[in-house]
């Protein structure tokens, strides 16, 4: 693994923090432990987490130095031009020891008899079949680029790679084109199985194979293609235009993403000079741009989709989502939390719960409204149909969706429109917030009273990533905490009055205060001769003020555990700083997205789930909510399934200022948390 250095004294930069997250997510790749397939997937994931970091980190690093800003203030006290070429040395790299372990894998795939073949290893078989395919499916879908006739190069997509082509004619001239790698086709394209053996070619190994069918119109003697990708700034821009709806705002906000600046240049390394110069030129991308050599293929995200062949053996076992113990999915889930408050911890524990709770809502004849916040839904949303379903049945449904979640504005453009069309009241947002916020709550009529049900939770409402992604989420019918949840809607409704709240906390106006007086009264504590305890568990860490306020806390002798996934500015275990601050990051299986916050370790204990991380954006820039944990049993539950977390000794990497990503070792017994937390919950069941 790559080592980086800190910034100062205090804090690790955000941007390299982040990078050495996605090295962990490369150490997954790496390991001979993990499935083969599901090595590639992990590859795949560290690409597309590489695209997505260069079009927003990358590119608002790029525009302070293009307004002539240092940025150091922001950027960890490094200034922001040697930052771009720290993160593009790192990167190039990341890329490097990517195409080994890509090599590494190819081969270990070929012992279980699964061969990945270019356009040099086609026989006869695979030849007939190559070609009947790119006629009847790749064909049609191919947009080609003769370049040389063009005053100006088209703007090349966003994140697509093309093969870029040159052509030596017969009489020694050059003709360059360019191949979009179609998105409608398949990557990854299973040949006729022979001798039982599986054959994979990629579609931009086909077409380098069919290149005399795509160019056969040209008088050429010799021709060659190498792979390119633009990655642009994902900073949506938008219009000023008052004639324009804030649905068309982003819409259109969107679609200028696709021609927006482009911040990474990545190429094959192998392209011939000639064919580099020229396509640099046509794209006015010079030598302070990020200019990245790599192998021979690009777009390595889509190996997220990698297919299975029927290997199981290959892929991690698939584990059933189990049910709540008490909470049946065939009765009234109303009737159920009426009489307690009850936890879900996916993809341990079936999101089914969610869907169902909102399908009673969309038939109940006594559920009168249903408000609901959304971040991002699932391709085809169980979610989205229930909320129409009720609308229809003439219940008042009111959605705040956030039409600006990055890289999901389409999707959630496309449901906004949906349910408009049914009636349900839409709420955009917050002037100058985004709402990150996962919260339901319904009324119902029961005698001559309202009731209020509803569910919190730390993770968005979607029964796709609820399968990958770990959160919890509480069901209740606790009146004051749904009072609560009921003012922040009517917050977003007008959201000139701004509300107090008894029992939740609420971003942007009350987190840090809240949370700062929560660690001083674990700073206390100490004073009065009691043990301070703080745990945490969150994605990102990267706001100095609450950095420095747990550095406090650390010096005036409180213990903080702190399992961290991603971004962590903090450097925990130094002495006269945070020496009483220990921190971990777990990478597997899963994506560990759940937020929790635990204060002390007695009775007293304060136990919180969240939507918010402690970033600057989570608690100044966004409607954000954590919602305390009353119950005992849930509370037991949480700290059962954090130490559970904290102890993992497989998967546990050691998060220090040394930034090496080192694996947590003991002399303990062996506990890979996830799997640990399914025999957890399975123990539940049988108890």
């Amino acid at each position: 693994m790559i080592k980086t250095e800190t910034t100062g004294n205090s804090y690790v930069n955000r941007e390299i923090s982040w990078l050495q997250f996605n090295a962990r997510v490369l150490q997954e790749a790496s390991d001979e432990k993990v499935p083969l397939i599901e090595r590639l997937r992990f590859l795949g994931i560290f690409s597309n987490n590489l695209d997505e970091f260069f079009k927003v980190r990358y590119a608002t690093v790029k525009r302070i130095v293009e307004a002539g800003k240092t940025g150091k203030s922001e950027l960890g006290g490094i200034r922001a031009q040697e930052l771009l070429e720290i993160i593009t040395q790192i990167v190039i790299k990341q890329q490097s020891e990517s195409l080994d372990i890509l090599q590494s894998i190819h081969k270990s795939l070929e012992h279980e008899a699964i061969y990945i073949i270019d356009e040099t290893q086609i026989d006869d078989i695979q030849h007939d079949f190559i070609k009947n395919y790119f006629l009847r499916i790749v064909s049609p879908a191919l947009v080609t680029i003769i370049l040389n006739d063009l005053i100006e190069l088209p703007n090349l997509k966003d994140s697509a790679a093309y093969l870029a082509v040159k052509m030596v004619m017969t009489d020694d001239k050059k003709q360059f084109a360019l191949i979009e790698i179609p998105k409608s086709v398949d990557r990854f394209i299973e040949l006729p199985k022979q001798e039982n053996k599986s054959y994979i070619i990629m579609i931009d190994d086909l077409l380098r194979h069919c290149l005399s069918d795509i160019f056969n119109i040209f008088d050429y003697k010799s021709i060659s293609a190498h792979m390119i990708k633009i990655t642009r700034d994902g900073e949506l821009d938008f219009e000023s235009d008052l004639s324009k709806s804030f649905i068309e705002k982003i819409s259109d906000s969107v679609k200028h993403r696709q021609v927006s600046e482009p911040v990474r240049f990545v190429y094959d390394k192998t392209i011939h000079k000639e064919t580099l110069e020229y396509l640099m030129s046509k794209m006015n991308i010079n030598n302070t741009d990020s200019i990245i050599p790599g192998g021979r293929y690009h777009n390595r995200r889509d190996y997220m989709g990698f297919p299975s062949l029927g290997r199981t053996d290959l892929l991690y076992d698939k584990i059933e989502a189990l049910p709540i113990k008490g909470l049946s999915l065939q009765n009234s889930i109303f009737q159920a939390i009426a009489k307690k408050d009850y936890l879900l911890h996916a993809p341990y524990q079936t999101f089914s719960y969610i869907v169902k709770f909102l399908r009673e809502a969309a038939l109940d004849p006594n559920v009168k409204t249903i408000k609901i916040t959304i971040y991002r839904l699932a391709e085809i949303s169980h979610i989205a149909s229930s909320l129409i379903n009720a609308a229809i049945n003439g219940k008042s449904v009111t959605v705040s969706i956030e039409l600006r979640a990055r890289f999901d504005e389409e999707a959630n453009i496309n449901y906004a429109q949906q349910m408009e069309k049914e009636g349900i009241n839409l709420i955009f947002g917050v002037a100058g917030l985004k709402v990150h916020s996962k919260m339901c709550v319904i009324e119902r009529e029961e005698g001559k009273k309202i009731k209020r049900y509803g569910f919190i939770s730390t993770g968005n409402f979607n029964e796709s990533t609820a399968k990958i992604y770990t959160d919890y989420t509480l069901f209740t019918s606790n009146q004051k905490i749904l009072k609560d949840v009921t003012k922040i809607f009517s917050f977003f409704e007008t959201n000139y009055r701004i509300f107090s709240y008894k029992h939740l906390i609420v971003s942007p106006h009350y987190t840090q205060k809240t949370i700062f007086k929560l660690i001083d009264n674990e700073i206390e504590k100490v004073r009065n001769g009691k043990e301070g305890l703080i745990r945490l568990k969150m994605n990102s860490i990267s706001s100095y003020l609450m950095i420095d306020k747990l550095y406090e806390a650390s010096n005036a002798g409180v213990k903080i555990q702190m399992i961290v996934r991603g971004i962590c500015c903090l450097i925990p275990s130094v002495k006269g700083m945070s020496e009483n601050i220990e921190v971990i990051s777990i990478i597997d299986k899963f994506l560990e997205h759940s937020r929790i916050y635990i204060f002390g370790s007695n009775e007293d204990t304060k136990l919180y789930i969240s939507s918010a991380d402690w970033m600057t954006r989570n608690i100044e820039n966004r409607v954000e909510v954590s919602c305390p944990i009353y119950d005992k049993a849930i509370k037991e539950e949480i700290i059962d399934t954090f130490n559970i977390s904290w102890n993992d000794n497989v998967k546990a990497r050691l998060l220090n200022d040394s930034q090496e990503n080192q694996y947590r070792v003991n002399n303990k017994e062996k506990i890979r948390s996830q799997f640990a937390m399914y025999n957890y919950y399975l123990k539940k069941l049988e108890n």
